[in-house]
């Protein structure tokens, strides 16, 4: 999306996360075959993007078994390069970190948590029959979240091939999210599993996989339309008139336009040929901020995912909901080098609200809004 307003200079902690390369790392190898590079990036907003590495908010722990609660708290499950956000909207809720796993008091789930274990139990096992045997007791579903303590990948992965199968395919824009219930665990150590039969997401680790378009969108940013509507069950209808403030080069307007939509679009630059010649997009040269609702009157939905201060566009849909001039809303949260929880706090306050981390968002969040029924 094109640029709405001028943000300070890059600081060195922001320069490294644009500039940091993906980390590879090795999965363990199939049975009889070799070992195979992955990336460590497997969410598909990780793949060709540097991110800033988790190792730093890491810091050090009290990981012994015998130091942590049995019962009374939940599993956060930090984004894939966005520990540090998640521990400063934790705070003192934190109990103790491993890897992206985050043990934390309390069931609220945090909004930088791409997925909560919402029923966590300690589970001694003797082998990996023992574990297996153990977990199908509780329920079919399971699927393993890896981490590098103590080389306990490979164990998992054993323990995982004595589970039933769990299909994850990528969907095609349009498949509904799945609705069985799907368990998550790990090995806290050789003989202790800890495992949840109940998630937030029935996707593993919270990670929406699509068959991507490649040649139609101009950008990849219309990946996180496509996992807005999947994860929450709502969508534009066709004939639904929608308004993509800082629109350019076009990848929201060609998912909206796609589906039918009336969009009018607005971006001081053009969109891409491919959008523009949607029959039923129209494109206004103009800043996204410019648009009096008072003037441009009501919307079926907004769209912003603009390059701008959270804050400012906080006072955008303010004044688009006080004029009750929109029925829904779709909107970016984009942060500079630190995270603005209070805006963000700010935004999920609003009744009607929805508040996460995308697995195709980087150091931002999604906020959705539905107006109140009349």
């Amino acid at each position: 999306m094109a640029r709405q307003d001028h943000p300070s200079p890059l600081s060195p902690a922001r320069r490294a996360f644009r500039e940091a390369p993906s980390l590879p790392r090795t999965a363990g190898p199939a049975r009889g075959g070799k070992k195979k590079p992955v990336l460590r990036g497997l969410g598909h907003g990780r793949r060709n993007r540097g991110f800033m590495p988790d190792e730093p908010a890491q810091g050090s722990w009290n990981l012994d078994p015998a130091a942590l609660p049995q019962d009374g708290f939940t599993v956060q499950v930090a984004p894939r390069g966005f520990l540090t956000p998640l521990l400063e909207e934790l705070g003192d809720r934190t109990i103790t970190v491993m890897g992206r796993l985050v043990l934390t008091r309390g069931q609220e789930k945090a909004h930088w948590a791409q997925n909560v274990w919402l029923a966590p139990r300690w589970i001694p096992v003797t082998s990996i029959r023992d574990a297996a045997r153990k977990l199908r007791d509780i329920q079919r579903n399971w699927r393993t979240h890896s981490h590098d303590q103590d080389g306990c990948n490979r164990r998992m992965a054993l323990i995982g091939e004595e589970l039933p199968h769990v299909s994850c395919r990528p969907l095609t824009f349009g498949d509904p999210a799945p609705t069985a219930p799907l368990g998550a665990f790990t090995l806290w150590t050789k003989d202790l599993l800890l495992a949840s039969p109940v998630t937030t997401s029935p996707f593993p680790d919270g990670e929406v996989p699509f068959v991507e378009d490649k040649v139609g969108p101009p950008g990849r940013a219309y990946l996180k339309l496509w996992e807005s509507f999947t994860i929450l069950g709502q969508k534009p209808r066709p004939g639904d008139l929608c308004l993509d403030l800082g629109a350019a080069p076009g990848s929201w307007s060609w998912v909206l336009g796609g589906m039918g939509c009336r969009v009018f679009s607005i971006d001081k630059a053009p969109l891409a040929n491919t959008v523009a010649g949607m029959p039923t997009v129209n494109h206004c040269l103009g800043s996204g901020f410019g648009l009096d609702p008072s003037v441009a009157g009501s919307v079926d939905w907004l769209f912003s995912d603009m390059i701008c201060y959270p804050s400012r566009l906080l006072t955008l849909v303010r004044q688009w909901i006080d004029k009750k001039a929109m029925t829904h809303a779709l909107c970016t949260l984009k942060f500079q080098a630190e995270t603005d929880h209070e805006t963000a706090r700010s935004f999920a306050a609003i009744p009607g609200s929805w508040l996460g981390h995308l697995s195709c968002n980087k150091h931002e969040l999604t906020w959705f809004w539905t107006a109140p029924e009349k």
